[in-house]
């Protein structure tokens, strides 16, 4: 059996697809730097330090990949391009893996957990109202009972939107009006959920970053008027992030995870982008695992990461 044959094709050329772009930019930049090479050089390392860089990797988590090149160059033998790339695409997926980035495909909870709440956190734009939405959807053909709490009160558009995405995947909604109290309307969909037997729950949040405090006050107060309902709520924060805005998405992160406890991360748009790379830098400098990845505009082209399946689509020739 193969390493990935619990994928389905469908779910591999999505990700293949989704990749493309930066696929493109990141595999071809490695090729030029081992095309008739047969051996890691000085030269060869500088080389894939500037295409590394140059695909978004970001410069922290660069040198951590070329120093553990560069060690197993030390004490390997090469013979041909085929080999260092595989190398450098082993070396990748294990710094995934430190980052406790899994080799999943399922969208599942943890046993115990009933309902899992999820709190979701980003800027505006990012996708995190599209991502609740196709994360709903998946929950909902792995056969959960989803219920979706619009807490980003800010905004009326952002209520609408999210009611929208309701409608389209099939599960129900909590809102109110545009000014309400945002742990108010988290309070009640715990409340509700609870009554229902729900399965998931899922809370938008505000998605402006206004002042550090603020943000964190108000995010801080959904947590404590959510565990009046569940003790342990939430049992996930997930950040969404949009790829394709490359290193701007790791001052994001620097912003919320400041603000709050960030547990997991979802990254959009990766379909539109060649900053695919910035998924590297992201998990490995904050040391949050990558959860999910947007890879299609479509309801179902919301994937579960999984590194290795990542890593190879990347190098995939």
């Amino acid at each position: 059996m193969g390493l990935f044959s619990f994928f389905t094709k469908e779910k591999k050329d999505d990700l293949e697809k989704g990749l493309e772009k930066t696929k493109e930019g990141f595999f071809s930049r490695i090729a030029k730097v081992f095309t008739g090479k047969s051996k890691i050089d000085d030269e060869a390392l500088d080389n894939l330090e500037e295409a590394l860089i140059a695909s978004d990797v970001g410069v922290a988590t660069t040198s951590k990949i070329i120093k553990r090149i560069e060690a197993r160059a030390a004490k390997d033998k090469f013979s041909n391009e085929q080999e260092m790339y595989a190398l450098i695409q082993d070396e990748i997926a294990a710094l995934l893996a430190e980052n406790k980035n899994t080799d999943t495909e399922n969208f599942d909870t943890p046993e115990g957990k009933k309902p899992y709440v999820i709190m979701v956190v980003g800027v505006n734009g990012a996708g995190k109202t599209t991502t609740i939405g196709k994360l709903s959807h998946q929950f909902k053909q792995a056969g959960k009972q989803v219920l979706l709490g619009a807490a980003d009160t800010f905004r009326a558009a952002a209520i609408d939107q999210l009611d929208v995405w309701a409608k389209r995947a099939g599960v129900e909604i909590v809102k109110t009006k545009m000014g309400a109290d945002p742990a108010a309307v988290a309070f009640t969909t715990l409340e509700k959920a609870v009554t229902n037997n729900a399965d998931v729950v899922i809370i938008d949040t505000a998605g402006r970053l206004h002042n550090r405090v603020d943000l964190m006050n108000e995010l801080s107060k959904i947590r404590r008027v959510m565990q009046k309902v569940i003790p342990d709520a939430p049992h996930e924060v997930l950040l969404v992030l949009d790829g394709s805005t490359g290193q701007n998405a790791i001052e994001q992160a620097k912003q919320f995870t400041a603000a709050t406890q960030v547990t997991a991360l979802a990254i959009t748009k990766l379909d539109g982008t060649a900053k695919g790379g910035v998924v590297l830098g992201i998990t490995d400098q904050f040391k949050i695992p990558v959860k999910y990845i947007g890879v299609g505009e479509a309801i179902d082209k919301l994937q579960v990461f999984n590194r290795k399946l990542f890593v190879e689509s990347l190098f995939k020739q």
